[in-house]
């Protein structure tokens, strides 16, 4: 081989085995970022896990109240016949009377 070859690869082996504890160094850094990004995440689905939990009950809440709003109608034909009861027996007591 030639002198300048020689050079040439004795150069680029010390830049290398400079330059290697940085790249090293670097790579371990963005190692831990992104085991770190991956906690946040399993973190950020358990919070969303628990709060879909927590609000599917809202669906159950708007059927409640749509039987509510039925139960209501119920109970006000329910009070229109009482008031008609109540009417006829207070006209038969009056009879009575």
């Amino acid at each position: 081989m030639s002198q300048a070859v020689i050079v040439l690869w004795t150069i680029l082996l010390i830049v290398t085995v400079l330059l290697l504890p940085l790249i090293i160094s670097l790579l371990h850094r963005t190692w831990v970022a992104s085991k770190n990004i991956e906690r946040y995440f399993k973190e950020m689905l358990e919070a969303g896990l628990g709060i879909a939990g927590n609000t599917e009950h809202i669906k159950a809440l708007d059927d409640t109240i749509k039987v509510a709003g039925g139960m209501l109608e119920v109970a006000g034909e329910i009070d229109a016949n009482a008031n008609t009861i109540k009417g006829a027996l207070a006209d038969r007591a009056a009879k009575l009377n």
